[in-house]
């Protein structure tokens, strides 16, 4: 296995400890044993947690943003058409299948007492605002779609689809912010071949 295939092996590893313990509950030695490697390698690769931390968020957040950016790039972009907003959503609903990339991005965004966390996300976040700009929306119309993305987040983070039921008032929420993109959230995620 080359170098790069190791390092890919690692930050693979590293988003699945992290979005179960969290930074603080997430050690190097966790990653380690999750990557099938030693913890003394990890630090030769990343040098701190707090680094490996910070790739695999910052390499989570900017799957939002290249998911964004194919959607634009793909074909002209009109800012008053709802199937092209509706792209928008679903290039975003299609990535919130994937819980793990959703856990670590939300435990960045929730990580304002380390400094270097909260730095990462503000870039980040500004980041994905400027890719969404792009669309021709105005500020408040952008401030609206990274809203709405946020509640979705919050919404899978407490894994509300998968506990619906009649008359929870917690259910119409769901109803209401997933609409019909709640059946691709409850699809199950099929492995791609090797």
């Amino acid at each position: 296995m080359s170098a790069e295939d190791r390092r890919a092996l690692v930050l693979e590893a590293g988003t699945r400890a992290f979005a179960h313990g969290g930074y603080h509950g997430t050690s190097t030695d966790a990653v380690a044993k999750e990557a099938g490697v030693s913890q003394p390698y990890v630090v030769r690769i990343f040098g701190t947690k707090l680094e490996l931390f910070l790739e695999v968020f910052e390499e989570s957040v900017g799957r939002i943003t290249a998911a964004f950016e194919e959607v634009l790039d793909e074909r002209p972009f009109d800012p008053e058409s709802e199937d092209d907003k509706a792209r928008m959503g679903l290039a975003y609903t299609e990535l919130l299948r994937d819980h793990e990339f959703l856990q670590v991005m939300m435990h960045g965004f929730s990580n304002g007492d380390v400094p270097e966390i909260a730095a990462a996300a503000r870039r980040c976040m500004g980041s994905v605002f400027a890719t969404i700009q792009r669309t021709g929306w105005d500020d408040e119309q952008v401030r609206d779609f990274v809203a709405y993305g946020m509640l979705l987040n919050v919404m899978i983070s407490m894994r509300a689809p998968e506990h619906l039921a009649p008359g929870d008032p917690l259910t119409t929420l769901a109803i209401c912010a997933f609409g019909d993109e709640l059946a691709v959230l409850q699809a199950p995620v099929l492995e791609s071949p090797a």
